[in-house]
């Protein structure tokens, strides 16, 4: 009855959306999808509306998204003026409603800065919380430690006040030559000024004539006899050395900028910033997360959200090239090869800072700084560094799942010891695929001692489940998988792995103890609102089973959980791509499933009876004037 109702409400809901997917505009905007229970689950942006909201609706989708799109059962949308303004609504949506399958920028506070504060006696600090005070804020900084060992440079540097209250009496720090002591002695403002301009000069790059001008006043001190006064000088320029200098890479040009540069793999981004403040990269930050959308729109948004609270902006902002460019730009680069040198060398200073018109100048309006995807030169190769270092911490992130045989043994059988199984030697996992309720399809990978047995995976056509029926489906499988195993005297498994909570364990267990007479332990891996595992499950009724996430057996959980959601809609994207072929074929007036087996053995693809000639067809068959039919209707499609 269930089962009814579900597949009743999902119908009714589909046909909502094509009726509202016909009345889309052709205009940019902002989408929000919901799910059953109408909660925003995505926020996502489009130059173009109708197309862009069409497409989740269309053809077949990667892993990540196809689990969006199973859930969305409704949607709104927004028109815009502009694409700048679809950009900063796109944020300012997912900043309100923290959508489950968008990229958010964890507001943990992770950006440090250097404030100078706004009053009578300033102070500088170090705060992690940006305000409209009227304070200046210097940032933000890649970690704490950065900003901390900045602030105790500047600290010697220039005596601002140090204490929270006004002392009675002068404290350490004035005997330290490091606090002007306003608690004590009258300090006019104009002093003040003086020191907040040269620490703003510092930390906007002018620490190079902050240092000539300690390295005059040291010598003035030594020509006086005044040493110990000369050596604290001599210390600060060592400090300033140790703190600016330690530099790889460098720009002449001495401008403040950061460089972006992401990778993504197996549904998972990592974001790289590079940070270069007065021509000298300084530090870098990483973020990794899970993706949902397509990979460079994420990229941005990710971009939009780290800006939207940062008031302290470089003049610069160096992007990737996007995926779609990347063709059209190894045509371009080919171009130059055959131009002349000199003629190149000449051009490629104006080439490096190109901005692509759809990203660049969105940006560019918005935060009203400088934004390129630059095509060639040093500032190409700092954005390829960028994405490179991506690269690796995405590897290395694999790298602590895929681990060497000993540790995966060890992993197995630290995971029977939490189970509280006689061993987890053999590992059986099972999950499900299908859009909108079609071409379900499901499959199961192996696992011994830790490792992916790949010739024992099996993949399964579901016979008697119609609509998405998670439960139902899995107990077709599981009966299909554990009756070929009782009648061919395979091998049992030590361990069922499910990807569901209790209602999928029930129905697996429900299924083998009833009407198979097994028991083998079945454990589920279920996942938190972000879309992660967060829980493992075991027995019925199902109880949670305490596993530490930095953990060897949480590791191989979770590599089990990607390997066979992997293999599912590897399974599932197969079938979608042969129905959509024979559906086209079989669209043709007087192409039946016979000659359409025909013409598929015959030629091998859609794409190359698309590319036949009329007479080619005369191998199948086929005569003249069909042959014209299928060719038309295919270049028509």
């Amino acid at each position: 009855m269930d089962h009814e109702v579900s597949s009743v409400e999902r119908d009714e809901a589909m046909e909502h959306i094509r009726n509202k997917l016909a009345l889309l505009p052709d205009q940019p905007g902002c989408y929000l999808m919901k799910n059953r229970d109408g909660h925003i689950i995505y926020v996502g942006k489009a130059k173009v509306l109708k197309n862009r909201v069409r497409s989740y609706f269309t053809g077949s989708h990667d892993g990540k998204t196809q689990k969006l799109v199973t859930e969305i059962r409704d949607f709104e949308y927004i028109v815009t003026a502009s694409n700048t303004e679809s950009l900063i609504l796109e944020c300012n949506l997912i900043k309100e409603h923290h959508p489950r399958y968008n990229v958010l920028l964890k507001d943990d506070k992770s950006f440090p800065y250097l404030k100078i504060t706004n009053e009578k006696h300033p102070k500088l600090e170090v705060t992690r919380r940006v305000v409209k005070d009227k304070a200046k804020y210097f940032g933000p900084y890649p970690n704490a430690f950065a900003a901390q060992q900045t602030k105790k440079l500047l600290d010697r540097l220039y005596p601002l006040r140090k204490c929270n209250t006004l002392p009675d009496k002068v404290c350490l720090y004035y005997h330290l030559g490091q606090c002007v002591a306003p608690c004590e002695y009258p300090v006019e403002p104009s002093v003040y000024e003086e020191m907040i301009t040269e620490i703003a000069r510092f930390l906007n790059g002018g620490h190079t004539d902050i240092k000539r001008e300690l390295k005059r006043k040291m010598e003035e001190a030594a020509e006086e006899l005044a040493f110990e006064r000369a050596r604290e000088y001599r210390d600060q320029i060592t400090a300033i050395d140790a703190l600016m200098e330690k530099q790889t890479i460098n720009l002449a040009d001495a401008v403040d900028r950061d460089v972006f540069g992401y990778a993504v793999d197996k549904g998972w981004m990592c974001v790289q910033i590079l940070y270069m403040r007065a021509g000298k990269m300084i530090q870098r930050h990483v973020s990794v997360f899970p993706y949902y959308g397509e990979e460079y729109e994420d990229f941005l948004s990710y971009v939009t959200q780290y800006y939207s609270d940062n008031p302290a902006l470089p003049r610069e902002m160096l992007l990737p090239i996007a995926p779609s460019e990347e063709v059209v730009q190894a045509d371009a680069d080919e171009a130059h090869v055959d131009q002349d040198e000199e003629k190149l060398s000449a051009e490629q200073s104006d080439d490096e800072d190109h901005a692509q018109s759809e990203v660049g100048d969105t940006l560019r309006s918005w935060l009203k700084i400088k934004v390129a995807v630059p095509q060639r030169g040093t500032k190409r190769q700092l954005v390829a560094m960028a994405c490179d270092n991506a690269r690796v911490a995405l590897e290395e992130k694999f790298r602590l799942i895929e681990r060497d045989e000993a540790r995966s043994v060890k992993a197995s059988e630290g995971l029977a010891d939490v189970l509280g199984i006689p061993s987890a030697h053999r590992i059986e996992a099972f999950d499900n695929s299908n859009i909108q309720g079609a071409s379900p399809v499901s499959a199961m990978v192996v696992f011994t001692d830790g490792k992916p047995d790949k010739k024992e995976y099996r993949k399964y056509n579901v016979r008697t489940v119609q609509g998405p029926d998670d439960y139902e489906t899995m107990r077709e499988v599981v009966r299909r998988r554990y009756e070929r195993v009782l009648k061919d005297g395979l091998v049992l498994p030590n361990l069922i792995v499910v990807d569901g909570g209790k209602g999928h364990i029930a129905s697996v267990v429900d299924v083998l103890v009833n009407e198979l007479g097994l028991d083998v332990p079945v454990c589920g891996l279920a996942k938190d609102a972000k879309h992660r595992t967060s829980e493992l499950l075991i027995g019925d009724p199902a109880e949670i089973v305490p596993l530490k996430r930095d953990s060897q057996e949480f590791y191989l959980l979770q590599r089990i959980q990607e390997e066979v959601h992997r293999f599912a809609i590897t399974f599932h994207r197969e079938k979608r791509a042969k129905s959509m072929v024979a559906s086209k074929l079989d669209s043709i007036a007087g192409i039946g499933e016979k000659r359409r087996k025909q013409l598929l053995k015959h030629f091998g693809s859609l794409k190359a009876i698309k590319e036949a000639a009329v007479e080619d067809f005369k191998a199948v068959s086929i005569g003249e004037a069909l042959a014209t039919r299928i060719l038309e209707a295919l270049k028509e499609d």
